[in-house]
């Protein structure tokens, strides 16, 4: 690994947002620094579309501190910097040396120079040439191979020439998209499956701050069924900023579903309240809408009829980022993210333990709503429900 001195953050749409755009960087940097404000002192600012991160405490682990960068929304490249003065003797020295403490030998190379100081004596391409040399004989001299390869190097070396120098040999892709915090706030129905971790990640990634809402249902569903999904809100919370995460009790309505409404309409009706208490929470937090895992026909409960029927009993937005996704496609994005593994553990949610033989696929709003008639004082369980939520707050 190249000599590291501060990290240079790049940052992508948030440069195209004209006269907002310092309120997204500003947003981006106080991220980042609560990202890491638990590894010691750091000093971030911004010059020239960049975000530079330099350490203050000598004892800061660098490599923790890339790991913790690439889990922040906004950030499209993280680039591990060798800083030297603006000179081409020391340029080129620095240059060499960043690419000997690589894996080089056998792979190829090209050299890209941004001149943001226009006073430097040398042009762009000038330093390139100098500095591609220098690395030739560096490589030379210590016994190694490496050829120069301008179209698809292995390694591209950066000079960047602006208050000082810098050198970037290796470019770390970041999470991309937007800084949490910068597109309003969501509530996400989060189950033990795979499917609404990754449409939270999603949300998330568009700037979105997240609350969660987990229906649990004992004895029916187990306390290692609700510490899954503690564990995958966990998993999220690095990407999103953090969140609180709501354990609502849904034992008595689902037994009074079972024993009140037709077999066939059991899950549908189940998922039209569970999305009238997510609202509730929701509109209590200042939400502007709900986010759910569902992608059409993965299940009976999500075909096109059964969605409508599902939306038809909210008035905000529902957003659901998988819903023309497959499963190979969300469960990729699952095992990026780190969820995947905690996600298949055979702990089932309510969602799962009292599916009908036969769900009906294609239901009626209209026979939903009558069905709906026959539950006991559902205002009155809808709210002692949500007054006995857990609140469990995921830092």
């Amino acid at each position: 690994m190249q000599k590291t001195d501060l990290i240079l953050l790049k940052y992508g749409e948030i440069a195209l947002k004209g006269l907002n755009r310092p309120k997204f960087e500003q947003k981006l940097i106080d991220n980042i620094n609560s990202t890491l404000a638990p590894l010691g002192k750091f000093s971030v600012k911004k010059a020239q579309s960049t975000i530079y991160v330099e350490a203050l405490d000598e004892n800061i682990d660098m490599t923790e501190t890339i790991e913790r960068l690439k889990k922040v929304f906004g950030i499209v490249n993280i680039c591990p910097a060798a800083r030297c003065v603006k000179g081409m003797d020391s340029i080129k020295e620095t240059a060499a040396k960043c690419v000997l403490g690589m894996d080089y030998d056998g792979k190829s190379f090209k050299v890209e120079t941004k001149r943001e100081d226009k006073r430097f004596p040398l042009k762009s391409p000038e330093i390139s040439r100098e500095v591609g040399g220098a690395v030739l004989r560096a490589v030379s001299k210590a016994g190694g191979n490496i050829r120069v390869d301008v179209h698809d190097p292995d390694i591209l070396v950066q000079v960047e020439i602006r208050d000082d120098a810098y050198i970037v040999a290796d470019v770390i892709r970041g999470a991309g998209g937007m800084p949490v915090g910068s597109g309003g706030r969501a509530a996400l129905l989060l189950s033990g499956g795979i499917d609404s971790p990754v449409a939270g990640w999603m949300i998330a990634k568009r700037g979105v701050k997240l609350d969660a809402v987990y229906f649990h249902s004992p004895p029916y569903t187990s306390e290692r069924a609700k510490d899954k999904v503690v564990d995958l809100a966990k998993i999220l919370s690095p990407y999103t900023r953090g969140m609180r995460l709501y354990v609502v009790p849904f034992t008595d309505i689902q037994l009074d579903i079972i024993d009140n409404c037709p077999k066939n309409f059991l899950t549908i009706i189940m998922r039209r309240i569970m999305m009238r208490i997510a609202e509730k929470i929701a509109v209590s937090n200042g939400d502007l809408g709900l986010v759910t895992g569902e992608s059409i026909g993965q299940v009976a409960s999500q075909t096109m009829e059964a969605l409508y029927c599902t939306n038809s009993v909210v008035n905000m937005p529902v957003y659901r980022p998988c819903i023309g996704m497959d499963k190979e496609e969300i469960t990729s994005i699952s095992k990026k993210i780190g969820a995947y593994e905690t996600s298949i553990q055979p702990y089932e949610d309510c969602c799962t333990i009292f599916v009908p033989k036969h769900p009906k696929t294609k239901p009626r709003l209209n026979d939903i709503i009558e069905a709906e008639k026959c539950l006991t004082d559902i205002e009155g369980m809808i709210q002692k429900a949500i007054d006995e939520s857990e609140i469990i707050n995921i830092k």
